[in-house]
């Protein structure tokens, strides 16, 4: 165990000595995550500008204008008053508003006729969304429309007299569609964009201890030190094992270090710090196991450096280091499951959003610990090969 130590010591004070090791484990985790947090911080709030040219100026037409402009459509819009159509296609042409709806003349007299008007949406490819919401509110308004109309058709179709139409319209307009969409709590908080992008740089850039910690292996063994302590009475599994602990310091003190600073001063919820540090620290042996492993497939430094790209890379672009998961397709949210950076951000959103302590990340943690198993397991079986 003292020999590991020093292994460990020694490499440690080599990486220290390395700016690179610096920037990519502490400089360059912190600031790519704030650059995405700017980057996506408009998508977690949405509000657009919408322009509404209302040509009839009917009670309907009224009331659908009233209804944009309520508290609670101001969360999500902000009506401005366009004088036509040709006007809203000009402002939505030239992004002064998202989207615009026209009400037509005649249309709230229409809408007790067979052939009621429509109303026309005007939308740019540059806001999908801002478009795909007012097309949603307008068939909603719609929806609730065609409920009034029916239920009016169905009380005169029933016998009642058509003198008492004016009546069975103004009770009708009280009345609400049975079913509707409600959105409703579910004891869960929004995943801000600095809470994903805080562990998933961190660990993003964790995973370059694989190729700097096997590179130095192979200097090593380059310049002969290998071999000197070869000759000494040390075991291969105890070099390895002096390797990979200075790996786990390098990579406990950088993830701990980006996750209090983000933290701080970015106002990251990494969740319950309990569970969030024995998760990092999965992630990290995780990331041990691998090193080993490179160390003990790889013959050169040059595979070495290979392999280790292969697996940087491809374990980030399957764990959704750089987009979310959850918005990824099934067949990557499948594989995330399968990588030790996947589990782990999994783990970090619930602990965001969801809350709680070590039974959420439970789950991810014993995944990361299995998977580190079957690599660590099959590094020591090389061991001696690699040192050989």
């Amino acid at each position: 165990m003292r020999t590991a130590l020093l292994i460990a010591r020694k490499d440690l004070r080599q990486r220290m000595r390395d700016r690179s090791a610096i920037v990519l484990g502490l400089v360059a985790p912190l600031l790519i995550a704030a650059l995405m947090s700017f980057a996506f911080k408009g998508t977690e709030t949405f509000h657009y500008q919408l322009g509404v040219v209302n040509e009839d100026h009917g009670a309907i037409a009224t009331e659908l204008v009233h209804a944009l402009s309520s508290s609670t459509s101001r969360s999500i819009l902000t009506v401005e008053n366009l004088s036509s159509p040709a006007a809203a296609r000009a402002d939505v042409h030239d992004g002064h508003v998202a989207a615009a709806l026209v009400i037509p003349a005649g249309f709230s007299a229409a809408v007790a006729q067979q052939h009621p008007e429509s109303l026309s949406i005007v939308t740019s490819v540059n806001n999908q969304v801002a478009g795909n919401v007012t097309r949603s509110i307008a068939a909603s308004f719609v929806a609730q429309i065609d409920a009034d109309r029916l239920s009016v058709m169905t009380a005169l179709a029933g016998g009642a007299p058509a003198n008492t139409l004016n009546a069975l319209s103004a009770k009708a307009a009280t009345l609400r569609i049975p079913l509707q969409s409600v959105e409703r709590p579910i004891g869960a908080g929004q995943l801000s964009a600095i809470s994903y992008y805080s562990p998933a740089m961190a660990i993003f850039f964790l995973l370059f201890t694989i190729s700097f910690a096997s590179r130095s292996f192979f200097v090593d063994r380059t310049q002969g030190m290998i071999e000197r302590m070869r000759a000494a009475p040390v075991r291969p599994a105890e070099i390895l094992a002096g390797k990979a602990l200075s790996v786990l310091v390098y990579g406990t003190l950088s993830l701990a270090t980006v996750g209090v600073i983000t933290s701080t001063a970015f106002g990251a919820n990494w969740g319950s710090p309990f569970a969030a540090v024995l998760l990092g620290f999965a992630m990290v042996i995780s990331v041990v196991c691998l090193t080993a492993l490179v160390i003990g497939v790889a013959r050169t430094q040059r595979q070495a450096e290979g392999f280790s790209s292969i697996l940087v890379f491809g374990l980030a672009l399957l764990g959704g280091n750089f987009i979310v998961i959850s918005s990824s397709p099934p067949l990557m949210r499948t594989l995330a499951l399968f990588t030790p950076n996947g589990e782990a951000m999994r783990g970090f959103s619930d602990l965001s959003t969801i809350g709680g302590g070590l039974g959420t990340v439970a789950t991810p943690i014993a995944v990361i610990l299995l998977f580190s198993a079957l690599t660590g397991g099959a590094a020591m079986a090389l061991a001696r090969r690699a040192v050989s």
